[in-house]
């Protein structure tokens, strides 16, 4: 049976914390693949995100090198609002007899009761939860806002202090991004003039 993960996210932009998430992902769950999938319209964001195109193209450059890691546009190319409980439903009729692993970072995993159809997606999927030392992995509210049997394995990862917000704050202000991104994705900001 395969195992594979899925990483959804804005990545608006992906950056080095959203790599190591995956790469201790694949390590510690014996993943076959992570699938990388930006989102097309995330319903609970308030601010318009960069263009699909240039999201899609920061994510092919970041997971170059890394057969594992698979580009998956299935939200880029979905009408309306961006659910991963369809893009779930979708993958998982198109490839019955794998095992589906959802990567989530801690803030993420804290919200997860107030998700389109959360219930069910946590039902689908068991869930892989970005975990920083001494810190409890658990939703908001604590663990009774989960339907009970929700599998939760945590995800170690070393503590890193890099978000997209900052990156698109230090862009804008002109300050030097290549320690918190790949080399490709720094050189394919400055070449497109993003977050300026």
């Amino acid at each position: 049976m395969r195992r594979v993960g899925l990483f959804g996210g804005s990545f608006d932009p992906v950056h080095h914390a959203h790599l190591a998430l995956a790469r201790a992902a694949l390590r510690e769950l014996a993943l076959d693949e992570v699938r990388w999938i930006p989102a097309g319209q995330p319903w609970q964001k308030t601010r318009t995100l960069t263009d699909a195109a240039h999201r899609e193209a920061m994510v092919a450059l970041a997971i170059e090198g890394e057969p594992r890691f698979v580009l998956d546009p299935i939200e880029l190319q979905r009408a309306g609002p961006s659910y991963m409980l369809d893009t779930v439903r979708e993958l998982q009729a198109a490839q019955p007899g794998a095992q589906w692993f959802l990567l989530l970072g801690q803030d993420q995993h804290a919200g997860l009761p107030s998700w389109h159809g959360a219930d069910e997606l946590v039902q689908r999927v068991t869930l892989a939860v970005a975990a920083r030392p001494g810190a409890p992995v658990e939703p908001q509210g604590g663990p009774d806002q989960m339907p009970a049997g929700v599998t939760v394995h945590p995800v170690t990862l070393p503590p890193m202090d890099v978000s997209s917000t900052e990156l698109r704050a230090r862009c804008a202000a002109g300050q030097p991004i290549g320690h918190l991104v790949p080399e490709k994705v720094a050189s394919y900001i400055e070449e497109h003039g993003l977050y300026r």
